[in-house]
């Protein structure tokens, strides 16, 4: 899943060396910190959250298929 979700990010973004992903696990789930470029986080948010919405439910679909609960946080 932090593969994903920095393929993604990377993809978005002006400064993909600056994209950063953590992923901490908690029994079956699972947090992945997304940190970027402050001047890039417009663009991983998109306007009223879509990009942001749809970053997650890629990610809940590839996770589902895993039996986990995976959240993703923007830092």
């Amino acid at each position: 899943m932090k593969e994903l979700v920095e393929v993604i990010a990377k993809a978005l973004v002006d400064n993909p060396d600056e994209v950063v992903v953590t992923q901490k696990e908690e029994g079956k789930s699972i947090v992945i910190e997304l940190h970027v470029a402050a001047s890039d986080m417009g663009k991983v948010i998109g306007k009223q959250g879509r990009v942001a919405k749809a970053i997650r439910a890629v990610v809940k679909a590839a996770s589902t298929k895993e039996n986990l609960k995976v959240d993703v946080e923007i830092v």
